[in-house]
């Protein structure tokens, strides 16, 4: 029985620690989106010097 109670414990602490990972992956993905969105300079800027 006890068995049973810890093994339904463990899925619900990993089921908890994915959705908390996941959601700080979007969040970390939401913060890089707010950046400057230039970073990397085109061919089309050096052709006409």
């Amino acid at each position: 029985m006890f068995k049973i109670i810890r093994r339904a414990a463990a899925l619900v602490a990993l089921a908890m620690l994915s959705f908390r990972a996941v959601g700080s992956f979007l969040s970390w993905i939401e913060k890089q989106e707010d950046g400057p969105q230039n970073v990397w300079a085109d061919d089309d800027e050096f052709e006409d010097a």
